[in-house]
């Protein structure tokens, strides 16, 4: 099996040069429409052509068969719909709603505008926001005479209805998030995604071209961007031409590190739960769309990313902060009041640490106080040494100068921290960050501790990305715009591949529901439109350099093979898409002689090429430096994930 090399790297290099979009310093250059740049495999029409499976691309469709489309054409370089609606349990957010009237909730929609406004530190596109908030509740009240009422809802403990707060993010004005369970929790993370999905399955004029990856666009002799140049799984080239526009819905780009590292101080470092690499921004820049760089910094993360891969992270806190934890830095520094309500707070202060990394700082006797008020679930399920997901994690030490050794930070330092926060929690000095010590219970306190006893623990946390908030630059009906604030004629953008709409952190169900509403806007607007003649179509002057779209060869760094191993049988668990992934690893004469997953709780029909040739291919290699197995890209790397830890059990032996 050959080394994983950039994606399509060379094709998208061979097909720039071709078509003239740019130069090779990256320097504008006008698009020759008319000198075709290659002979295609196949060439397919239909009135509208989306990119990208998501929410947003399945809402574009559906709005476009209903505004008179005869024919729609997705296409989807993974194996499923969803996008990151597969990775969420998808809280949605709407104003107006029938669900608040119900409960006897009082909302408007020009309420829900300030608290987005508001909740993105006042940066975003108030007439964007505006429009998502008009369109929102019908898109929402649609999804619910479309399957979603049905569903099971969390309900608020106040008034008994649907309508809830959601303490993840900054607290609405009143009750306006929803968050329902999907019915079909073997295929489905989210009910949003549900819904989509199967009223998708009854439309017979919309086409869904999977494991198809869309690499350029292209204009016609009119200016027009209606074209797509596209590669399949197995190499063969499609060129797709819409009729009457093509909408772009190819996420954001939280998993292209490189990308982030260009636009945040520590980007570079952080967590991610996806995989999108946001070429499509690229895509959408070679035809001049113009990209908010102030935009391409707002990155929101949680303060809270479990590790479970090279950079891969899922959501788990401690909470032991609440019993009276601390947070360190790599200089053994606290940075923060660990107990501060406003999550953005937490957020950026974690963003700015050397390498985006924390350290929870506790005792065996914060850990039965946290126990002692219920607060322990999140610890128990990812870090009790004994039976947690990511019990790997856990470090313990009787002094504070050996768990520094351990976590790599100067002790002086951090015996330093404690010694001062002890004194605070005593009341001899003030908290340097403004850390309450009332023993009142609360939200985020639920024990007061000093940090001492017989044993200290650590365990390190990193920012994590679920979402990025840059993109291209749309008006209110999803125009892409160029730098001179013109219409791209053909080409709308709806979703994470939009940027500068909510600021600089995300409201609560707006990561949902936004996509979701503006796709049925980019497909309503694409039916509606008369398009423009005459457009000259040239790259903008600030064209990310394809270098940062180029994946790394991601074996290299997974484990040296030259190492010595010890026959054995080696078992790790990792976190999976709906549970733990747990795999054997047997060692025979220095060599890996079997995989076997033992449990799995991977998405049925997505997953299983991965669970079933994976091992296979790691076996026969002698090696967890192969390919991921296309359209499996994450269940794919927990495999390999869970076979390195065993590796690093052997080797270590």
């Amino acid at each position: 099996m050959k080394k994983t090399v950039a994606l399509c790297s060379a094709f998208l290099l061979m097909v720039s040069a071709m078509s003239g979009c740019s130069t090779s310093n990256n320097k504008p250059a006008e698009q020759q429409p008319s000198a075709p740049a290659t002979a295609y495999d196949e060439e397919k029409t239909a009135d509208v052509i989306v990119v990208g499976a998501g929410g947003a691309g399945l809402s574009a469709a559906i709005a476009a068969t209903d505004n008179g489309a005869q024919n729609v054409i997705i296409i989807e370089k993974s194996n499923r719909t969803g996008g990151n609606l597969n990775l969420t349990s998808g809280s949605m957010s709407a104003a107006e709603t029938s669900l608040q009237k119900e409960a006897g909730i009082e909302d408007t929609k020009a309420s829900f505008v300030e608290d987005i406004m508001k909740n993105g530190a006042q940066l975003g596109n108030r007439e964007l926001v505006e429009a998502f908030v008009n369109e929102d509740t019908d898109m929402f009240e649609w999804m619910l005479e479309h399957g979603l009422a049905d569903n099971e809802f969390s309900l608020d403990k106040a008034t008994g209805g649907k309508a809830v707060f959601a303490p993840e993010h900054q607290l609405y004005s009143v009750q306006r998030t929803y968050k329902p369970k999907a019915d079909d929790k073997e295929h489905y993370s989210s009910a949003a995604h549900e819904v989509l999905d199967q009223y998708i399955k009854t439309l017979d004029n919309v086409t869904i071209d999977f494991n198809t990856d869309g690499v350029k666009l292209l204009a016609n002799d009119k200016g027009q961007v209606l074209s797509v140049e596209a590669v399949t799984e197995d190499g063969k080239t499609i060129k797709y031409t819409a009729n009457k526009g093509v909408v772009m819905a190819t996420g954001g780009y939280s998993g292209n590190f490189k990308l982030m590292g260009k636009y945040a101080e520590h980007g570079a470092d952080y967590l991610s739960s996806t995989t999108s690499m946001g070429e499509g921004l690229r895509m959408m820049q070679e035809v001049g769309a113009n990209v908010d760089e102030k935009a391409m910094s707002y990155i929101p993360t949680f303060p809270m990313g479990v590790q479970t891969g090279p950079q891969s992270g899922t959501i788990g806190s401690t909470y032991t902060w609440k019993a009276g934890g601390i947070c360190v830095n790599q200089e053994g520094k606290r940075f923060v009041n660990e107990q501060e309500a406003r999550v953005d707070v937490r957020e950026v202060a974690l963003e700015e640490q050397p390498g985006a990394v924390q350290y929870d700082i506790f005792t065996d006797k914060i850990i039965a106080d946290l126990s002692a008020a219920g607060g322990d679930m999140m610890y128990q399920l990812y870090f009790n040494p004994e039976t947690g997901r990511a019990k790997n994690l856990v470090k313990s030490a009787a002094t504070l100068d050996e768990l520094a050794a351990l976590i790599n930070v100067p002790a002086e330092a951090l015996k330093a921290t404690v010694e001062t926060y002890n004194k605070a929690v005593d009341g001899e000095a003030e908290d340097e960050f403004g850390r309450s010590f009332d023993a009142t219970p609360s939200a985020y306190s639920l024990a007061v501790n000093k940090i001492e006893g017989d044993k200290f623990y650590a365990i390190p946390l990193k920012a994590l990305v679920v979402m990025t908030l840059g993109g291209v630059s749309i008006d209110t009906q999803t125009h892409v715009l160029d730098e001179s604030g013109n219409v791209i004629p053909g080409l709308y953008a709806a979703g994470e591949c939009t940027g500068g709409i909510w600021g600089k952190f995300v409201s609560g169900g707006t990561g949902v529901m936004g996509p979701i509403t503006f796709g049925r806007i980019a497909g309503r607007t694409a039916m509606t439109d008369t398009l423009a003649e005459g457009y000259t179509v040239k790259a903008v002057s600030n064209l990310f350099d394809a270098s940062l779209f180029e994946k790394e060869t991601a074996s290299a760094d997974r484990f040296d093979m030259s190492k010595t191993l010890k026959d054995g049988e080696y078992t790790a668990t990792v976190e999976g898409q709906e549970g733990q992934m747990t795999v054997k690893t047997t060692i025979a004469d220095g060599k890996i002689s079997a995989v076997e997953i033992v449990e799995q709780h991977e998405t049925a029909g997505v997953a299983d090429k991965a669970i079933s040739d994976l091992p296979a291919a790691i076996v026969t290699e002698n090696s967890v430096n192969v390919d991921t197995i296309s359209g499996c890209t994450l269940s794919s790397g927990r495999i390999l994930d869970a076979v390195t830890d065993c590796l690093n059990q052997a080797s270590a032996q």
